[in-house]
């Protein structure tokens, strides 16, 4: 089954930096929304058919709208380019529950929030929370260019007390941030977020684990590429509740498989990253495609995200 939904209306369309839209969504009659937590996201049903998952930026204190950013992607494939060009005030769309798979551990004595481009989304949620909690962050914000850093005036206005704010820009830098240098001066019990590009997130991860910094947690934009294992064919997954056998082709993905077999399995994306479909494994060894799982959770092979990943060592056996 698809995640249910609820009925929001499009309040607020706003410009935040070029190629930046901003979101504001209500509820049909006015009700409260269900809650959520700093670094959620939403899934958007958008009327192409398409469902995209973007991070709420406003405070999680607020029950009485979402506020999302859609950065148009040069390559999209109709969800940003859609929200951009067709999507107005007054429409309605069908959106998630908020769903939280970039939790903020609010008890750290110490948060270190590292944003590249739109990556900034979730972690502006976290910066407003620990700033009501009275908790000391250190925030780096990097961006091509001061012009293309989105939200930076509210940020610049949370600055200051318990909040170290440190910016980058590539243009006048001169290249992307030595985030290695940055990183090696932070706490060393710290929390440490990012959320940007993938080359950033990449060395970002590099630099926390030559660091040592043990507390990583990232947010990405799209699941990673991942080069398939040599035997791509077709296998068979186990459904122990179920007490069924799918046979699942060459191509297909698991989610496919078991819906055109009958089986009501949640989903949303399609694409590893919203979280929807993760299913507990309970036998065999998945090959991971997802955007979500750490490698630890990888290896640790407990569950997986059945619209992309596949089996690397079977039978799997799901918990459906």
């Amino acid at each position: 089954m698809s995640a249910p939904t609820i009925d929001a209306l499009v309040h607020t369309l706003r410009h935040e930096a070029p190629g930046v839209l901003s979101l504001e969504l209500r509820s049909q009659g006015g009700s409260e929304l269900p809650a959520f937590e700093p670094g959620a996201h939403l899934d958007l049903h958008l009327p192409n058919g398409l469902v995209r998952s973007y991070s709420l930026i406003n405070p999680s204190s607020e029950r009485h709208r979402y506020v999302v950013a859609v950065q148009e992607d040069r390559a999209s494939r109709g969800g940003s380019r859609y929200v951009h060009q067709q999507l107005r005030v007054g429409s309605t769309l069908p959106v998630s529950a908020p769903r939280n798979l970039f939790r903020l551990r609010e008890e750290a004595a110490h948060s270190v929030l590292v944003a590249g481009g739109i990556g900034v989304t979730p972690l502006l949620a976290m910066l407003r929370r620990l700033v009501v909690l009275g908790r000391p962050v250190d925030f780096f914000y990097c961006a091509r260019s001061r012009r293309e850093a989105a939200f930076a005036g509210e940020i610049g206005l949370l600055a200051g007390g318990l909040v170290r704010l440190h910016w980058h820009f590539d243009d006048e830098a001169g290249g992307p941030p030595d985030l290695q240098a940055w990183l090696a001066d932070r706490p060393r019990d710290a929390h440490f977020y990012g959320c940007g590009p993938a080359p950033m997130l990449a060395a970002f991860e590099r630099a926390c684990e030559s660091l040592g910094h043990a507390n990583v947690h990232v947010e990405r934009f799209a699941a990673p590429v991942v080069a398939p294992a040599a035997d791509q064919g077709g296998f068979t997954v186990e459904l122990r509740r179920s007490k069924r056998s799918i046979e699942v082709a060459p191509g297909q993905s698991i989610l496919d498989a078991l819906l055109d077999g009958g089986i009501d399995a949640a989903h949303s994306c399609r694409e590893g990253v919203c979280g929807a479909c993760e299913t507990r494994l309970l036998a065999g060894e998945a090959e991971h495609h997802d955007g979500i799982l750490t490698t630890a959770e990888r290896a640790a092979n407990k569950s997986m995200m059945i619209c992309v990943s596949r089996c690397r060592r079977g039978p799997l056996v799901l918990d459906l």
